[in-house]
């Protein structure tokens, strides 16, 4: 039954998917008015698959497509967030192709490499599991923002326009976006980070910290906070700040990519 709830979830982000894809070409105003209450659909069919899934087995993950899973519907709440609170869902134009193909993996294709560790029960793991979700979710939508905001700036500087650009937020308020996603996103990374290094010290010693994954990821954590400061102390705004983004988010990738070569990253049992 979680699979049935997730190929459900994947309909409906498909409508995102399309609507994405439309918007390019200014063809996609048709269904704005539909693409939210679609993605919600989709929210909560993923949402039971994803809690039936925990009541039974006793763990929010058994695979890497579990995680993509779990990381696509995060990403779907904080895009929320925004869109109620700016009624736009113009990052939606990344966010939902993102979205879709990760849950689209997790629905259709094979489960991937499995995550069988006893830790993954431990409810700190899951607490670390989520607040590093939340932090990539805040990280992404930012990078998202940072794109459209170089797109409308180019736009509103060109005499020919991006076809999509006349339906941008103004470049203040994608700035705005894009600064409290970071806001939102930095302290669930920094609390999901602590939680995973005291789980991990216990669990395996120093030896951990000297793995791919653990070293990326406070790389990335690096970026993140460096992608702040400059916001509160030096003012950075704008395109400076989109360039920094969209770097903190390549470090997130590569961090994320870590997963599939980490040796004790990996919940393996064995």
């Amino acid at each position: 039954m979680p699979l049935l709830w997730l190929r459900l979830a994947v309909v409906f982000y498909g409508l995102g998917l399309v609507y994405s894809l439309l918007l390019l070409s200014r063809r996609g105003e048709a269904l704005t008015r539909f693409v939210g209450p679609a993605v919600g659909m989709g929210m909560i069919f993923q949402l039971v698959s994803l809690v039936e899934f925990a009541v039974l087995e006793g763990k929010i993950t058994a695979s890497v497509h579990h995680s993509e899973s779990l990381l696509a519907f995060v990403i779907m709440v904080v895009f929320m967030i925004f869109f109620v609170r700016y009624r736009t869902s113009s990052p939606g134009i990344f966010v939902f192709p993102l979205v879709f193909f990760l849950t689209f993996a997790s629905a259709t294709g094979p489960q991937g490499f499995p995550l069988s560790s006893p830790l993954l029960k431990n409810s700190w793991t899951i607490i670390h599991i989520v607040l590093i979700f939340t932090g990539y979710a805040g990280l992404f939508l930012s990078f998202g923002a940072s794109l459209l905001y170089l797109i409308q700036e180019k736009s509103l500087k060109s005499k020919q326009p991006a076809s999509f650009a006349g339906r941008l937020p103004a470049l203040q308020t994608i700035d705005e976006i894009g600064y409290r996603a970071l806001l939102l996103g930095f302290p669930f990374m920094t609390f999901g980070l602590v939680a995973g290094s005291v789980l991990a010290e216990n669990k395996f010693g120093s030896l951990f910290f000297l793995d791919a994954k653990v070293l990326l990821s406070i790389i990335m954590w690096v970026v993140y906070m460096v992608l702040l400061y400059t916001r509160w102390n030096s003012g950075w705004r704008g395109r400076k700040a989109a360039y920094l983004a969209a770097f903190a988010f390549i470090a997130a990738v590569g961090a994320w990519a870590a997963n599939y070569f980490s040796h004790l990253h990996r919940f393996s049992a064995s």
